[in-house]
Order: C-alpha cells, then structure tokens, then sequence
C-alpha cells in the first residue's frame, strides 16, 4: 500500500522519519488509522513555517535586531556571485555594518543551484570563518546553499553531500537560517532544497524540516527588478501555487494559501513586470503564500518535467514551468473534479459560474497561457529542448519526487510525449 505524508508519496513497504524516528510502513498505519489494503490514503495533515516572517517594503531594517537579540556574533552570507560583482549584496551588507554585526561572504554558488563541491567549500568556509548563524540572500542557489551547509554543520555525518537527497534522517536543526529572498522562488518558507550533481547532469531533491530557515524578511525592494526576471519568477509561483492545489498532498490549509496566491499573481503580474513597485510588493507576498501552500501540500508534473531542462540546460526555471504548465494542466484536466472552475475564478476570469465543465476546464488553461503570454514566456521548447534528450528527460521527470503528487498517473511515454507536443 501506499500514501501521502505533507504531499510527499511514501511507497508500500518503504521506511520514513518522522522527528527523527525510523517508521516502518505498515506498522504506523495500523497504529494510526483504519485503513483497508490496496487503497491511497492521505494521514496527518501538517503544516510546517518560519517561526517568524517579516513582510513589507524596507522591512530588512528588522534583520540585525533579531540577529543581535539571539546573541549571533557573526554571518556566513550565502549569495549569489553576481550579487556581489555588481555590490547588489550591499543591500544586507550595509544594514548589519550599522549595526556593528561582523559577516563572511560566500558567493561560490553555482546558479541556478549550488554543486556539490559549493557546498562542500561552504562547509569548510562557515568553519574557518568562525560564523554562528547564516544569511541566505538571492534565489535559489543561494537559498539551497545556505540549508545544505546548515545541515552538515549541525548534523556532521551527513558530510557526504549526496546523502542529503530526498527525506534525509537528520536529528539536529540547521545552524540558524535568516532568509532574505531577493527573487520568487519561496525557498524561505520551505524545508525543500536543491543540489545539483554536476557530474551526472542531474537535481538532487532534498526535503528536510531541519532545513527551514527560523526567519524570513520578505522585502519587495530587495527583490530582483529586471522585467525577465520578474516575469519568469511570477509564473514559477503561479505554476506552484496551481500545482500545489492540485497535488494529492493538498488539502483544507494549503489550498487556501494556493487559491490567494494564484489570485495575486493574475493581478499584480503584468503591473509587476511594468516596474510598479506596488505590484511588486504583492508578488513577493504571493510568493511566500504559495510556498506555506506547496511547501507542505507538494507539486506536480509541470515541475517534475522543469527540473531535468534546468539540470541540462540551465534553462530558467521559471520559462520551463510557464511553457510547461498549461500543456500539464492539460494532461491533468480529466481528474481534477471542479478545481480548475476554482482556478479560474481565482484568476478573475469572468462568466466561469455559467461554464460547464469543459469549458472552465479550457478558461483556466487559456488564463495560464495569455498570462505567460503576455509577460514574454515562449510558448515552446524548441529553443532548449533536444530531441536526443526526450528520452532522458521523461525518464528523469518520471522517476522524480514531484511527478508522485501529480493528481493523474502517469508514464515515461507520456510524458514524452508532452516534451515533443512543445518542440
């Protein structure tokens, strides 16, 4: 038998730590609910967050007072290299230099996620440095950086980097995290992190509760303003927020974190992109409330799908998933009940009360597309994507972590042939 713990698929027989136990399978299911064999059943909704999150324009002020008052004497500053080629890490820098609080940088992160040797490197550096607490400032790279190397701190036998991947069984919160977000991928807000094995071409999913950062400063001013960035990070959310509400991990809580962020996103994006920083504003919130939906609901096929083009290609995650969502949404329609009317709706589209079925079916994917659209995502893969590597690809997003929420059961085969519908 198998089931769904917080949106994570946990097969018949397969062992899995809950605070740091070793569960057997069939033994927790008997101990924990009635249930009959051969079926799926979701058991113990969870919800997992910051302990504290700061929102708002100019809100990373706060940043050294909460440092200071936990007694922390100095950084380790995760950030991207770019950041500090262009000083655009002066934005942290600069707050903490007031207030008399000593820092390292460590830019040797690899985009968009770290390697295995940065994060090795990040290890020794956060030694040698003598910092007691982390900073993680940028996106994902840097985001993933900073869990990974927190993690191996505080939980040393977990100095092989690729034992971190998927549910690892670590006893020990990572050294502290402050998470300062200067793009849209929610990784403040969720104990899911990222490594690239550059040797093997591939994404290591790692998901770890000891890895949520202890505190989040979610301030629109620091977020990246370049109209691509904007556009791709604002449909990576949406097509987060979308999955997240169709995961087979979703329920009651996360569901109405993904509905407000996909109404957010409808209506604040093309303002966003525009450079309105009102907009703005309310597209970093819609990234954190999607990530308190899919971070503890899961995601699906679109993501699956995204990773193995990001591992190749280093194609923008967020390209992949606006090209992939809508193809996905498609594939997914036939047993997603009445959630896409909920989508649409969610989306301002109007007339939806009135539609059939397959017409707010159709409106809902027609609103993904015209929105991607509109903010410049292409509508294919044919600029990244080789035919040679169709195969691989399917075979990567079919085995992954992510495509085990997706609320239709699927194939290799299949999912190649949504690769090849997009060249």
């Amino acid at each position: 038998m198998s089931f769904y713990l917080n949106g994570n698929f946990i097969a018949d027989g397969t062992p899995f730590y809950i605070n740091g136990t070793k569960i057997d399978t069939k033994l927790f299911l008997n101990d924990n609910l009635i249930w009959s064999p051969n079926e799926e059943v979701k058991i113990m909704a969870q919800l997992v967050l910051n302990k504290i999150s700061y929102h708002g324009r100019g809100c990373i002020a706060d940043l050294p007072n909460e440092i200071t008052k936990r007694n922390f004497q100095k950084a380790l500053i995760c950030v991207d290299p770019d950041f500090v080629k262009f000083d655009y890490v002066q934005n942290v820098t600069s707050v903490l230099a007031t207030a008399g609080i000593s820092y390292e940088l460590y830019s040797d992160i690899k985009s968009p996620y770290p390697t295995i040797e940065s994060i090795q490197h990040g290890v020794e550096t956060y030694k040698q440095s003598g910092a007691d607490c982390i900073i993680a400032f940028g996106g994902a790279n840097a985001m993933s950086a900073a869990k990974a190397i927190g993690i191996v701190i505080t939980n040393p036998e977990y100095a092989d980097i690729r034992s971190l991947e998927g549910v690892a069984n670590t006893r020990n919160e990572s050294a502290p995290i402050f998470a300062v977000p200067a793009e849209c991928t929610a990784e403040e807000i969720t104990y899911v992190y990222k490594i690239k094995d550059a040797k093997k071409s591939r994404i290591m999913l790692c998901l770890d509760v000891n890895a949520l950062p202890i505190m989040a400063f979610v301030d629109s001013d620091l977020f990246l303003g370049e109209k691509t960035v904007i556009a791709q990070d604002g449909m990576y959310t949406l097509c987060n927020a979308i999955e997240g509400y169709l995961t087979k991990g979703a329920w009651e809580m996360t569901d109405m974190f993904c509905l407000k962020a996909i109404q957010l996103i409808a209506d604040n994006l093309h303002g966003a992109v525009a450079q309105d920083a009102n907009s703005l504003e309310k597209i970093a919130l819609a990234q954190y409330i999607s990530g308190m939906g899919w971070g503890n609901a899961g995601v699906g096929l679109a993501n699956a799908m995204a990773e193995p083009l990001v591992a190749i290609y280093d194609m923008p995650k967020g390209v992949a998933c606006g090209i992939l969502l809508p193809a996905v949404m498609e594939y997914n329609a036939p047993v997603t009940g009445e959630k896409y009317k909920d989508i649409a709706k969610a989306m301002g589209l109007e007339g939806v009360d009135s539609m059939g079925q397959d017409e707010y079916r159709k409106a809902a994917i027609d609103g993904v597309k015209r929105l991607s659209a509109d903010v410049g995502i292409p509508e294919s893969l044919k600029e990244y994507l080789k035919a040679e590597d169709i195969s691989y690809c399917a075979q990567s997003a079919a085995n992954g972590v992510y495509t085990s929420g997706n609320p239709r059961e699927t194939s290799e085969e299949e999912i190649a042939q949504i690769y090849r519908a997009l060249l």
